[in-house]
């Protein structure tokens, strides 16, 4: 895995739809997509994502739900992110398979030592930067926490939590493969321009 990782939020896409905010992410560069509604009733998340998924099909990029196995398996999204306050890991890799993407969340140094025997496609650092749009999380790991994950884990790494354009090459230089990003992708007056900058970002330090 290596690229932007766009997590949704409705309420930060400046009255915009959440469908075009996606889309346009996509269009500038977005690699994964994570659709994460903690308000929408579990009939109106299952519609989202098939609606979402259906405009990310012609781009061949997945769809990944945050949390919610039912609603990952009633639309076959591509994937599913757990976190440590969630359904258990390996339940999770059962109910949804073998090939599919399934993320653990990493808040401590105990969940990276749990993580390590498991067969997750990423996990994902959490928090890099304290962040609004996550305030029920540990104290930041920081770059020097991103540092001593990628010298310790065998996983490639997402980092969340405060990442924008100004501290994107330092998240990618200290080990992250993904940067998973949400008001910089979703505030941004032009969606598309900002996941191509953190896209660029990116590949500049780690080429494809």
């Amino acid at each position: 895995m290596q690229g932007v990782y766009l997590v949704t939020d409705r309420g930060l896409c400046r009255n915009r739809s959440l469908e075009d905010v996606v889309l346009q992410a996509v269009q500038g560069g977005a690699a994964y997509v994570q659709l994460r509604e903690k308000d929408l009733s579990t009939r109106e998340f299952v519609e989202e994502a098939l609606a979402i998924k259906e405009r990310l099909l012609p781009y061949r990029v997945p769809l990944i739900i945050n949390d919610r196995i039912d609603v990952a398996l009633a639309c076959q999204a591509d994937g599913v992110h757990v976190g440590q306050g969630d359904m258990p890991y390996a339940t999770a890799r059962k109910l949804m398979g073998p090939k599919a993407i399934v993320g653990l969340s990493v808040e401590t140094w105990q969940d990276v030592l749990d993580s390590q025997p498991l067969d997750v496609d990423y996990i994902g650092i959490s928090p890099v930067f304290a962040t609004p749009t996550k305030t029920d999380t540990k104290e930041p790991w920081g770059l020097d926490g991103i540092r001593k994950i990628k010298a310790y884990s065998r996983h490639p790494l997402v980092a969340i939590g405060g990442i924008n354009e100004s501290n994107a090459r330092a998240v990618v230089e200290a080990g992250a493969a993904c940067l998973a990003v949400v008001s910089a992708v979703c505030s941004a007056d032009d969606p598309a321009k900002a996941a191509a900058r953190l896209k660029n970002i990116i590949e500049a330090i780690s080429p494809a």
